[in-house]
């Protein structure tokens, strides 16, 4: 085809580097027109009462989309940024600028794969193909010891098997130069505000990471960078040992401002630099727990929450619920330590892993409120928030996912006696 132009639609897969579907889109192509949406789908009330997205993601996301935007930039290009829903300008924007093919990175969530079939169905009756790439694992699906329907569902297993016979792959060059398509309006990236959010304090604007590529890979830099360890411990103010340890790298992960092979090799250079230690291997574990997630939503679907009555369980829930909840959203239960956490989460959109755990034990454990109010709460405020990690980790730690082993496997009585010894007063500390 003469003149062939492929539109790259981006989702969470905001970068430059090891974006398989951007050198492919370059080297398929004799130009590209990059495009963004801002789906207000996102940015909607659950039936929880709490919203898809809040204000700290919501700014991480406005930062990381501009940042790519400025790459495309200096490179001579943009991209096109558009408010709607991609089912509603897909096919306006395919007869507009003559385009031959659609990529994009497809999601395992069921939501985000309904977006992907709407789109795929749209595109087939215009005869414009939609081909799917996945860049948001460690280990590509083909190269896994396993076909996706054989994944074992206990991690244990799945880890062992994929580090003893499965390869991390090379990341892919960030491309060099780029043929853009000719367009004149490329669109704004919208404000908070315009995304429909209230300001009413500095701490959004003040107390999370800067979104985008760059950040993201500088955060890596740092975190990597000789007498790594010492830097993990005061800086990024993982003051807290082994249990409370976080790269803080998933935010950028989580929207693809970073690569998880970038984040693999990246460590393995410093391993090979300073040696190893239990904060390079808790980040590698990291990785892994985010790929294990992802496949088993792949291989299971919503199948994968081991509830034959989830609906009505949570219709239940409704009905039962009283203003337990509410205090644990607000960390005024009473525990020092899960209020504390509680609070760390709602100024500044962040706890670490074992802090995620605790409070969600506490929720489900402790105050015996089902487990699906603490995943959709956790979807609004997390700045890392991706979907199979999140609710695959509450449906984890309430003991109704597919790994049996893990049920009931997070002692919160021992980790509060850990926290409580550890757990400085500073407020800001995360």
């Amino acid at each position: 085809m003469k003149n062939k132009k492929i539109l790259v639609w981006f989702r969470n897969d905001l970068r430059l580097h090891d974006n398989e579907m951007l050198v492919e889109a370059i080297a398929k192509s004799d130009s590209i027109l990059p495009v963004y949406f801002f789906d207000p789908r996102y940015f909607e009330e659950t039936k929880f009462g709490t919203s898809k997205t809040g204000a700290f993601r919501a700014r991480f996301l406005i930062e990381s989309v501009a940042a790519l935007r400025g790459a495309f930039r200096k490179m001579g290009g943009d991209i096109l940024v558009l408010q709607g829903k991609p089912e509603d300008h897909i096919k306006e924007l395919v007869e507009q600028f003559d385009i031959a093919e659609v990529y994009h990175h497809r999601e395992v969530g069921p939501e985000e794969t309904l977006i992907s079939d709407n789109v795929e169905d749209l595109l087939w009756t215009l005869r414009i193909n939609l081909k799917h790439f996945i860049g948001h694992t460690l280990y590509n699906k083909e190269d896994l010891p396993f076909p996706i329907k054989d994944i074992p569902d206990v991690f244990a297993q799945f880890k062992k098997k994929t580090e003893r016979d499965a390869i991390v792959k090379s990341c892919f060059v960030s491309p060099e130069s780029i043929t853009f398509v000719e367009n004149e309006e490329w669109g704004t990236v919208p404000s908070l505000i315009e995304l429909g959010f209230v300001l009413d304090h500095d701490s959004v604007e003040s107390s999370s990471p800067e979104g985008g590529e760059e950040a993201g890979l500088e955060q890596l830099g740092q975190l990597l960078a000789e007498r790594s360890d010492i830097y993990l411990k005061t800086n990024i103010k993982a003051t807290i040992d082994k249990p409370g340890f976080s790269s803080y790298l998933s935010s950028w992960l989580a929207l693809g401002c970073l690569s998880p092979r970038k984040v693999y090799w990246q460590v393995k250079e410093a391993e090979g630099k300073f040696g190893g230690n239990s904060n390079f291997n808790q980040i590698l574990l990291g990785l892994l727990w985010r790929d294990y997630f992802r496949f088993m939503f792949k291989k299971h679907g919503i199948a994968f929450f081991q509830e034959g009555s989830l609906e009505n369980d949570i219709l239940y829930a409704f009905e039962a619920k009283g203003p337990e909840l509410d205090n644990w959203k607000s960390g005024r239960t009473g525990n020092a330590v899960v209020d504390k956490f509680m609070y760390d989460l709602n100024e500044t959109g962040f706890i670490p892993h074992a802090g995620r755990l605790l409070v969600a034990t506490f929720l489900i454990h402790v105050l015996r409120i089902h487990w699906t109010f603490g995943a959709a709460y956790f979807e609004e405020k997390l700045i890392d928030y991706a979907p199979a990690s999140n609710w695959g980790n509450w449906a984890s730690v309430a003991g109704v996912s597919k790994d049996a082993k893990s049920k009931n496997g997070f002692d919160l009585n021992k980790q509060i006696k850990i926290l409580e010894v550890v757990l400085p007063d500073d407020p800001s500390f995360v």
